[in-house]
């Protein structure tokens, strides 16, 4: 069974999307865009730049977001304006004509991609994701397996603690926990703070596996990351019992700019956690520079593979973004038809089996004794 690890499905986001309003919801998305992967022009004469206009150098947080209009556009587009001057990010694809991803889409890309069964992520640019997520998952419950969201950077708070509670009556399998969010408060606290032990205890308790996407705040540096990555290690230490997940694996601009890995001791030993699964899934992130069939990804999974062993690899298109590079069935078949150092054992693991053995729904049943 092939699963991918990391899919959206998401309503149509001119709208608040489970936010309190869509100003919010906008805030989450211009912050995404100051340092995407994704295309920047000008409209008028489709001039590229950089997400950097987005925000007011040396302030990362929500504080240093510039005022420019940002609004969600057409055809994969969103929208912004400075001086008069109209642009667009091409986040997703361009034949995206609204932006907007329900599950029916997904289903249908699956079958054309030959996928079995989609793991749903989250992710606040999408939206306050329990409901859509839930209603995508208990819809079609042998297609999809969901993620919770939790309000990372106030996931201690007693408001937080009850939203999670009802996540998990909704069904959702298991947690997504990203940084970025982090920026709205002005990264006033870590994830690993004492005031979290609450939270992390019940994320525990219900044996929920965790979807952890490291961004490097609050410089988005090598450091940055380096330090977060450091205490995501301190928590798999304090809680053994749960299954965690790098989302994105890890970031090739850190750590294999000139083509090879090149991992610190401390990153190593973090990666090496044996509760730890490591995302595969570079057409996302490095899609625009590379071509298909990505033979520099496929380096990097090989060493990958030889470092890590192919126990600990899963595969992840991040779908529908990544059609703004390569199609659906491209993201899949540059590992499952190009990536020939893999023996077929190690494809059905990467491509499948690894990430299913963390969920109890996609684990065999076992027969009655």
């Amino acid at each position: 069974m092939i699963i991918d690890c990391h899919a959206h499905v998401f309503q149509h986001w001119a709208g608040a999307c489970g936010h309190p309003s869509s100003e919010i919801h906008r805030k989450y998305m211009q912050k995404v865009q100051t340092r995407t992967s994704a295309s920047v022009f000008r409209a008028r004469d489709g001039k590229e730049m950089s997400g950097a206009a987005l925000f007011r150098a040396g302030d990362n947080s929500w504080a240093g977001l510039t005022d420019v209009g940002f609004r969600v556009g057409n055809y994969g587009r969103l929208d912004f304006t400075i001086d008069g001057e109209d642009y667009h990010s091409q986040y997703m694809p361009v034949g995206m004509q609204q932006i907007v991803a329900p599950p029916e889409l997904m289903l249908a890309q699956m079958t054309y991609a030959g996928v079995d069964h989609t793991i749903l992520q989250a992710g606040w640019g999408y939206g306050a994701m329990n409901d859509y997520n839930a209603f995508a998952q208990n819809q079609y419950p042998d297609k999809f397996t969901a993620l919770l969201n939790v309000d990372e950077p106030r996931a201690y708070t007693d408001e937080t603690l009850a939203e999670f509670d009802r996540a998990i009556g909704l069904g959702l399998k298991g947690v997504y926990f990203a940084l970025d969010a982090y920026a709205r408060n002005g990264f006033d606290i870590h994830f690993d703070d004492p005031r979290y032990a609450t939270f992390w205890s019940k994320v525990d308790a219900k044996g929920l596996p965790v979807f952890f996407e490291i961004t490097a705040i609050p410089d988005y540096s090598r450091d940055s990351y380096i330090a977060n990555l450091k205490r995501l290690h301190g928590l798999m230490d304090r809680y053994p019992n749960i299954r965690w997940v790098l989302v994105m694996g890890p970031p090739v601009g850190f750590f294999a700019s000139e083509g090879k890995w090149d991992f610190p001791a401390e990153v190593l030993a973090a990666y090496h956690h044996e509760n730890l699964l490591i995302e595969i899934m570079f057409p996302i992130t490095w899609g625009g520079k590379w071509d298909y069939p990505y033979p520099e990804a496929q380096g990097l999974i090989a060493q990958m593979r030889d470092l890590f062993g192919a126990h600990k690899l899963i595969w992840g298109s991040d779908m529908p973004n990544v059609e703004r590079f390569c199609t659906y069935r491209q993201s899949l078949d540059y590992v499952r038809r190009y990536c020939t150092f893999l023996s077929a054992e190690e494809k059905k693991a990467v491509l499948g089996a690894n990430v299913a053995a963390i969920f109890a729904n996609l684990q065999p049943a076992r027969a009655a004794a």
